[in-house]
This record gives structure tokens, C-alpha cells and sequence, in this order.
């Protein structure tokens, strides 16, 4: 037996098919037991100072260190056919709870089956997750509602044909899913005990295209920050029977979207450009989460270093427009200090928003991600 302390993604090619495995930390310490077994441990990190207009008790700017994620990463494989992985994420009240728990079973180097609880099949956004996008974490929480809103942080027991093909150009997956918890942080009052609602199960799909660099994997990346030319096409789903109910009214729920990543790598850096489009219906049981979504976002890295790391300017803007007449939109405008990829990264962040019927907000936001 030895330990290799390297990136988790060169242990992973040791062991088995890359397209197939999670990506888990790109800076993982992987204990090796011979060829084809491994266990692989990290953790990692997020925590910002925010300053936000008319936040305080007495109406002035408040002013606020937080520590917004802490996560426990664990991976292994017992052969080239069969893997695994276990994390966990701090909750509100700083216990830690079961995010993902996931068996990967490698039918062919193309295909695979993940069984247990882990991320369904949907946007980009949701599966790269805070740690793996560029700029402020989860930057899409108001346009990728069921990432921010629903499950254990977006994730759902299930099972899900996880596959590639055209020679990795083409990605696909597809599943069936509990989804018990859809609007479980929305604060629409979504109950499970409304005798007129039946148990059915959660399909999701997802289909993206890389017409440049291929992009294999499941859970993904927001941005390759200069590592990749990128220019891929994606269409997601998910639907469920009786899967929006309140106390008093029960209604399906469905959801649909398209995004688009594309990246170029130029002589003084890449520039990036991301966009994504939302749909959501519930039968008008919560039009407060029926409506359209947009997100869209640039970013520009540098190649050249100063100091540590390369800046990366970037603006992003989102919108929900919901069913009940209220319209939330977020602009942000900030930069990256990526010192090592997303294992080391330094974020400012000033954020304008404005909603129906409300007065509008803005905040300034420094925040600092680690994962090792």
C-alpha cells in the first residue's frame, strides 16, 4: 500500500475510465491498494465577508463574516467496474449532513449506472455546483431554481444512466428519482401528506453536445478557467405527477431549459461566455415558482500571473420572472483571483438587485474558496 497525495483526476485515470467518474476535489490525497482499488479523501471550503444596503437591525448596511460551506469529500473503487462516493456539506446549523452517497457501476467505458443519492440530471449550473463556477459559488440561485430550492442541496435518491458517445462529443444522462423535496427551501409551504397526492417518481434527462474540446463527465464544470476550448450545446428535463402539493392543492411539476458554454482560448488569456434558459410549471399550485428564467455571464482570464494567481473579470446577470407578477433580477460584476484552479481562489464580488414590489438592494461581497 502507498499514498499519493495528487490531483484526484490523475488517480481516477490510473483507475478506471475518466468519463465516467465524479469529479470529487482536484486536490484529493488517494491512498492506493494495486490496480484498480483506491480510496480517496478531501475536503474543502467557502467562506465570504459581505456588506449588504439596509441588512442591519437598525437599517444600515450590515456587515458579516460567514463561513457558507464546508464539505468532507470521499472516493474509491474496489476494480474498474465497480466505485463509489461519499460527501457531506455543513448544515444551517453547522451538523453535517449526507450529500452525496453514490455506487458507480461501469457497464462499458461509456457507460455507467449511479445508484443512490446524488445530483439528478439538469442544468449545467446545478452541476457544477458553488465549487466548480466562476465567481460568487451558486451564482445561479434565482434563474436555476431547483438547484437552490430543491432536495438535500440539489441532490435525490434515484438511479441513472450516466453515458457518452460519438467518440465523447455526445453526453447523456437519464434517471428516475424520489424527489420528495423540490421546493424544500423555497418557503412556498410545499407539503407531502396531502392525502390527494400520489407517490410517483421524478424523471430527469439531460443532452449536451461539445462541438470543440469534449467535455466528459457527470458532475461538470462551469468554466475551465483557460484549460479548455469550449463550445457546448445543452437541453435538460425533469418531470413529476403530483410533484408540486400544498395543503390544499395538488399539480405536476415540470421543468425544462437549454444552456450554452463557450470558451477561447486567445493570446492574452480565454474569454468565456455562458447563457441558460429556464422553464417551470406547477400547475399553478405555487405561481410564486412558475415562470421563465434567464441567466447569462462573461468572463475573461488572464494568462499572465500576478503575484500568486490570474485575475478574471466577469459580469453576470439573471432574472426569474414568476407567474404571480413578481420579478426577481441579480447583476453581478466582480473578479476572480484564481491562485491554483478551483482549489485556491480569491472572489470580489458587487451585486445589484432589484424585485417587484421591493426595494431594491445592493451588496459587496469577498469571498475565499479552499479545497485540498
Amino acid at each position: 500500500m502507498k499514498i499519493k497525495h495528487r490531483s484526484i483526476a490523475i488517480a481516477i485515470a490510473l483507475a478506471t475510465t475518466a468519463s465516467m467518474t465524479p469529479v470529487i476535489s482536484q486536490a484529493a490525497g488517494t491512498i492506493t491498494f494495486g490496480e484498480d482499488k483506491y480510496v480517496s479523501v478531501g475536503f474543502g471550503l467557502r467562506s465570504s465577508f459581505s456588506t449588504v444596503e439596509d441588512a442591519a437591525n437598525d437599517g444600515g448596511r450590515s456587515n458579516d463574516f460567514s463561513l457558507d460551506s464546508a464539505r468532507l469529500y470521499f472516493g474509491g473503487s474496489l476494480n474498474k467496474y465497480i466505485k463509489g462516493m461519499f460527501n457531506t456539506e455543513m448544515n444551517g446549523d453547522e451538523s453535517m449532513k449526507v450529500i452525496d452517497a453514490t455506487g458507480i457501476f461501469q457497464i462499458t467505458p461509456d457507460v455507467a449506472v449511479w445508484a443512490g443519492r446524488f445530483l439528478s440530471p439538469s442544468s449545467r449550473a446545478n452541476m457544477a455546483g458553488p465549487y466548480y463556477t466562476s465567481g460568487d459559488g451558486y451564482w445561479q440561485n434565482i434563474a436555476a431554481r431547483y438547484g437552490w430550492n430543491g432536495g438535500t442541496i440539489g441532490r435525490d435518491e434515484g438511479v441513472a444512466v450516466v453515458g457518452t458517445a460519438l467518440d465523447q462529443s455526445l453526453a447523456y444522462s437519464f434517471g428516475a428519482f424520489e424527489a420528495d423535496k423540490i421546493f424544500f427551501y423555497s418557503g412556498v409551504g410545499d407539503v407531502t401528506n396531502n392525502p390527494n397526492q400520489s407517490d410517483e417518481l421524478m424523471y430527469a434527462g439531460r443532452l449536451q453536445y461539445s462541438f470543440w474540446d469534449k467535455e466528459p463527465g457527470y458532475y461538470g464544470t462551469g468554466n475551465y478557467l483557460g484549460a479548455k476550448d469550449i463550445f457546448t450545446i445543452g437541453v435538460f428535463a425533469r418531470s413529476k405527477v403530483d410533484g408540486a402539493a400544498s395543503a390544499t392543492d395538488v399539480g405536476d411539476y415540470s421543468q425544462w431549459g437549454a444552456d450554452l458554454l463557450i470558451e477561447k482560448k486567445l493570446a492574452a488569456g480565454a474569454i468565456s461566455f455562458e447563457a441558460a434558459y429556464y422553464d417551470y410549471d406547477t400547475d399553478d399550485v405555487f405561481m410564486s415558482e412558475q415562470g421563465d428564467a434567464y441567466a447569462v455571464g462573461a468572463g475573461f482570464i488572464f494568462n499572465e500571473k500576478v503575484g500568486w494567481g490570474q485575475f478574471m473579470p466577469m459580469v453576470k446577470y439573471q432574472s426569474f420572472d414568476a407567474d404571480n407578477g413578481v420579478e426577481t433580477e441579480r447583476t453581478d460584476l466582480g473578479v476572480n483571483y484564481i491562485i491554483d484552479g478551483y482549489n485556491a481562489s480569491v472572489t470580489a464580488t458587487y451585486r445589484m438587485q432589484e424585485t417587484t414590489n421591493a426595494s431594491d438592494t445592493d451588496s459587496f461581497v469577498v469571498g475565499m474558496q479552499l479545497q485540498f
